[in-house]
């Protein structure tokens, strides 16, 4: 049944409605873009006929009716505001047009209007001028600050570039506009020394100057101490541009598995603007990337802030799912798209055929087998308000290629506004839940029934919270067989309170929560225990194990819209389960720029993860830089393993893995779960497991789902890649060679990791 909303939820998505919608003064602009027209030559009718919708829904939006598109919407203010004759109104229509200037990218022009707007703000008087002072020079200071970063980080990108404490070539050799934000932040601060808004930014300023710490005055310094490291995991330098994933745009989903089959880990990247194309790079297995999305098939699949990625229809290829919508509000009525892949490098959209055709604003899905019948089932969550509601589908696979949803018969059509969803056999009773993260409400954790029916029980097992959430997962943090859960908080006042959490000082924002598994269908919030108690501020989080010790590891991709929200994403490392250590710093992870889409990965073979980070925020003009941070290899034991299942769906997502090593110290049992990781970006469905310091692996064991059988395979060598199959009692070597990463060189100890 379709749950109700929550009485006290109506202020707060009232909040976020208000946030994402700016008018609905409809105009229709009749325009073909360019990969519309691109998409017309294509072979594949699926893909054509969603290339058309897409951009058929695009031109039928206003100006003003999305906050994400910026410049048609800064063009119309332009005409409004040469033929107003009314002067408040004509200044009221000069700040929103300075505004989206900023939000474009004009950010000169932006500037301009700005101190326009200042000069007749003067002229109406003292009061009105002193009223609007502050955030007219934030906004100005905001200007100087972008100036600088498109200047620097943007045009004369480095690997330093907006690594937090920011040095090396990651301070600006144009130095106007980091100059000039800090006149103007100094007079603010000199006006008010307690303004964390402007105290952060004035210090931020001095690093990109080279000036900090010694050039900030003590009483609006932010120590030094307050962003060290509590562990050397040693640098992970990015090497994107090295390897030809220097990717320049806006936020997006981003999926790192092999999607044509060669055994070498590919790279899909999508990007939400209405006409970001989906984009593919092969991995050479040399060290480089090389896009094909054109030769892919994939032209005119544009827009996505989120892909995930499984094998469908059990065929042995990976195919993938575009999410579309999100954050977009009533302007979010655009369908996913499920992309099969057709194991011959290409891909067609197959979202009518598969009756996938659904129409709401969405960021977030998850497969699962919800009723152990061998086909993967897809679970979808839309994002609903009070006057836009869609209520989540669970689509079953019929096992002929399309999907009934049955959402509503299985207790599931819950409505709210949801920003993830994911999903683990959270009790081992051989069935997969599900865990559904909402923005402004209770969190939701439908039990899976076994018969069918999910029933929502997350009070009695304590995962309501955060309110104000938005990534999650589920990883088994402390090694203990039993899914734990995380989720990340996202609300806060402003950069001002990621300041005030920094110091140490009081603050409003939404603090994550890590809850324990206690192994009888409860939780225990041990967020503080565990060191995580810090505000983050998280979009996209995923986990892996940096240093291959056995304990999963996670990153936080951080930021929201607002452009003076610099604040850097954070990396946790796992102390052996028994608490997390800030490494942000030590591994050169603290990129100020907006965070979302991550992926953990063994991007060349060598045993090592590295990380993939997707860059950008949301507004038009917000671009980044992509960034692949490299490994530098640890002194640890690995074993990667590709599962294939035969009764099992075939990419054996939701099979359990429980690695027994023998240790100096007795025996050790490290467990996984297959699974892409978590709900913002996808890790490959290859387990890429650490061992830590390892004597030798006992056994594997893999428990599968469907026929709720446990597989133990025995002699298997570490530093090895193996593909098991459910119905065999061994496991097979893949010959997978690994290679250098830019001027990264694979791990001395992983030349034998094939032979």
């Amino acid at each position: 049944m379709i749950k109700k909303y929550p009485q006290s939820v109506f202020a707060s998505w009232f909040v976020v409605a208000s946030f994402l919608l700016t008018g609905c003064h409809a105009t229709k602009r009749d325009i073909i873009s360019a990969s519309a027209k691109a998409a017309l030559s294509t072979r594949d009718s699926g893909t054509r006929e969603m290339a058309q919708m897409l951009d058929s829904i695009s031109n039928s939006l206003a100006p003003d009716e999305l906050i994400f598109n910026n410049v048609p919407h800064a063009a119309m203010l332009r005409g409004e505001l040469q033929f107003e004759t009314d002067p408040d109104r004509k200044l009221f229509l000069r700040l929103q047009y300075a505004t989206e200037l900023l939000h474009s990218g004009e950010t000169e022009e932006a500037l301009s209007q700005f101190q326009t707007y200042g000069k007749q703000l003067r002229q109406k008087g003292a009061s009105v001028w002193q009223s609007k002072k502050r955030d007219l020079l934030l906004f100005e200071a905001q200007c100087y600050l972008r100036i600088a970063e498109q200047n620097n980080c943007c045009n004369r990108n480095t690997p330093d570039s907006c690594l937090l404490p920011i040095r090396g070539s990651g301070i600006h050799t144009d130095k106007f506009g980091s100059t000039k934000a800090m006149e103007i932040l100094a007079e603010l601060l000199k006006d008010d020394s307690k303004d964390l808004r402007s105290r952060w930014l004035y210090n931020i300023a001095a690093m990109t100057l080279g000036e900090y710490p010694q050039g900030v005055k003590a009483a609006w310094l932010i120590p030094p101490k307050v962003f060290q490291s509590d562990y050397d995991i040693k640098r992970f330098p990015n090497v994107a541009s090295e390897v030809g994933l220097a990717l320049y745009g806006r936020s997006g989903g981003c999926i790192i598995d092999d999607l044509d089959g060669d055994g070498n880990l590919d790279m899909m990247i999508s990007g939400v603007g209405l006409h970001d194309p989906l984009r593919f790079f092969h991995n050479d297995g040399n060290g480089t990337f090389v896009e094909r999305t054109k030769e892919a098939g994939l032209t005119g699949e544009v827009g996505g802030l989120n892909l995930i990625q499984a094998d469908y229809n059990n065929d042995g290829f990976m195919d993938v799912l575009v999410l579309r919508g999100g954050w977009m509000g009533q302007a979010g009525r655009y369908p996913f798209s499920l992309l099969r892949n057709n194991g011959d490098g290409t891909f067609s959209d197959v979202t009518k055929q598969a009756g996938l055709l659904k129409y709401g604003p969405t960021q977030t899905a998850v497969w699962l087998d919800y009723n152990n019948d061998g086909l993967l089932d897809l679970f979808v969550g839309y994002e609903s308000m009070p006057d836009n509601v869609h209520a989540c589908a669970l689509f079953r696979n019929n096992g002929d290629g399309t999907f009934t949803d049955v959402a509503h018969s299985a207790g599931v059509d819950y409505v709210g506004y949801v920003k993830a969803v994911v999903s683990a056999d959270y009790d081992n009773d051989g069935w997969p839940d599900l865990y559904l993260s909402t923005y402004g409400g209770k969190n939701v954790l439908f039990h899976n029934n076994g018969d069918g029916t999910f029933t929502d029980v997350a009070a009695k097992a304590g995962v309501t919270e955060p309110i104000y959430s938005f990534s999650a997962f589920f990883f088994d943090y402390d090694n203990d067989g039993w899914p734990d859960l995380f989720v990340v908080g996202y609300r806060a006042q402003g950069v001002e309170d990621i300041a005030a959490d920094y110091l140490k000082l009081p603050n409003s924002a939404e603090y994550p929560r890590l809850y324990h598994n206690n192994r009888n269908g409860t939780f225990s919030d041990v967020t503080r225990k565990m060191h995580l108690h810090t505000a983050l501020l998280g979009m996209g989080i995923n986990f892996g194990d940096l240093d291959n010790d056995g304990y999963l590891d996670f990153y936080v991709g951080t930021g929201n819209p607002d452009l003076s929200v610099l604040v850097p994403n954070r990396m946790f490392h796992n102390n052996e389960g028994k608490f997390f250590q800030d490494v942000t710093t030590s591994g050169d992870f603290g990129n100020l720029q907006k965070g979302h889409a991550i992926a953990f990965a063994d991007i060349n073979n060598d045993g090592q993860q590295d990380v993939f980070e997707q860059l950008g925020g949301a507004y038009t003009g917000d671009t980044a830089y992509s960034a692949l941070y490299a490994n530098p290899g640890h002194d640890n034991h690995w074993v990667t393993l590709k599962l294939q299942g035969v009764r099992t769906n075939r990419c054996a997502i939701g099979a359990r893995i429980d690695v027994t090593v023998r240790t100096a110290s007795g025996v050790r049992d490290i467990y996984r779960t297959v699974g892409s990781g978590g709900s913002f970006g996808a890790n490959p469905l290859r387990q890429e497991i650490g061992l830590g310091k390892a004597q030798a692996i006992e056994k594997v064991s893999i428990y599968w789902p469907v026929t709720r059988t446990t597989q133990v395979i025995q002699r298997l060598k570490m530093d090895r890649f193996y593909h098991i199959k459910e119905d065999q009692d061994h496991a097979d070597l893949m010959p997978l060679k690994s290679f250098p990463l830019g001027k990264q060189k694979p791990a001395a100890q992983l030349a034998r990791g094939t032979k």
